[in-house]
Parts: structure tokens; sequence; C-alpha cells
């Protein structure tokens, strides 16, 4: 995907590093800037570890991830898992963050999912895109920016109705590049509740590469039917 700059974001530390980070491992290489966002730690996803340390460590391992990723990171850690609210407050929030990063492009989850978190953070993506290029909005917060193209990511808990129709292309190098980092995240390794997410995400990338005509591929939904196009 050969733009300037792209923003991911997510309803927990984890969620789009396994569904966007080949995406954002592939701008960084195409020399471009990746900014991967977290609204909440994700705390709340651990078996046998407490809130407070599965924290620590989830935001180690998300700083861990970005950094090896090339991307820039940002967790709302304020805000529990679980109890994400598509407010205006933390829209704003997420909208001046859009501001001072300037992206052109916005990945998010898509609108339906089995989790409530993963459903108002994408409804904080929409909103949070419509504020920063509001005129006349915080005019104090900085400059109005409008994100020029907002894609829904392809999240085996956000499946209902999701329909691909872009892929992107991804490079054996930027594969290799996030297969070693998210390799780093113990949920992603299978440590907490079992699920392969490392080997669904890899034969993800396969399976859509073959439909995208290229070895590996991450497919998107633009969220209103438009026919099949390959981002390159």
């Amino acid at each position: 995907m050969r733009t300037r700059t792209i923003m991911a974001i997510g309803g927990h530390i984890g969620d789009m590093d396994l569904a966007a980070g080949p995406i954002l491992a592939q701008a960084v290489r195409d020399g471009g800037r990746a900014v991967l966002v977290a609204l909440t730690p994700g705390e709340r996803g651990h078996p046998r570890l407490g809130v407070d340390e599965y924290r620590e460590q989830k935001i180690a391992e998300g700083t861990a991830f970005a950094a090896a990723i090339g991307a820039e990171f940002h967790v709302f850690d304020d805000i529990s898992d679980g109890f994400l609210q598509p407010t205006d407050d933390v829209a704003a929030r997420l909208a001046r963050l859009i501001r001072a990063t300037k992206p052109d492009t916005l990945l998010a989850h898509w609108q339906h999912s089995i989790h409530t978190d993963h459903e108002h953070a994408s409804t904080l993506a929409e909103r949070a895109r419509f504020l920063a290029g509001l005129p006349g909005w915080a005019p104090a917060d900085g400059e109005r920016h409008g994100v020029t193209r907002l894609l829904y990511t392809e999240n085996w808990e956000d499946d209902r109705g999701f329909a691909a129709d872009s892929y992107v292309p991804i490079s054996t190098e930027a594969f290799d590049a996030w297969h070693a980092a998210i390799s780093g995240q113990a949920f992603a390794r299978g440590e907490t509740y079992g699920f392969r997410y490392i080997d669904y995400y890899t034969a993800q990338l396969t399976m859509r590469g073959c439909l995208a005509r290229t070895g590996r591929a991450v497919a998107l939904s633009s969220g209103d039917g438009s026919r099949f196009t390959v981002i390159d």
C-alpha cells in the first residue's frame, strides 16, 4: 500500500498487530510511516495473570511489536479492556491524534463483532475521522486533517458480514518482520486461551494471496461493496 502514513486503530493491544501488522510492516519498507493505536491495553485476556500484571505485559509487548516493524505506538492505557465506550470524549482524543499524525489511510475493525470493544473501536475510528476533518472543531487542538481513506480489517472475531474487496500484497521481507514481531506476544502464541493466532493469520495471508494472485496478501473491506481491488 503505497501511501505516506497509515494508522491502524484497534480495541486492544494485539488486534491490529495481527490484522493490520503486515500492512504496517509493508508500509515502512516502502518508505512510508506506520502508526499503531490500541484504545485499551487488553488486560483482561489472560486466564492466569492478574489484570495489573497483564496490563504491564501487554503494553511491553505492544511497544516491542511496534518497534520491531518500525511503527509508532500509542495506547489509551487509562481505558479498561471490556469497557470501551463510543463517546465523543474518546473520539475527540483519537481525532487529536489523527490531526497530530496526519494519516492518509485509517484501518479499523469491521463494524460487526462478537466483541463489543471491537464494534465500539470501529465507531470511534469513524467518528474521530469525521472530527479530525471538521472545519471549526477544536482549532486549538491542531490543524484540521481529512483522512482520504478508511478501510476495515479482517479479524476472526469480526467476520459477520465482512466482504473483502481490497487486497494489499505483502512481501516476504514484510511478512518475516511481522511474523518475528508477533511471535513476541504471548496471546498470539496461544499461551492464554489456546487459539493459534499466528497460524490462523499466516494461513489467511496465504489464502488471500491466492485470491490476489500474489504470494501473500491482507484483505480489507471498504464497507460499500466496491469491486475487487489490489492496492499497491
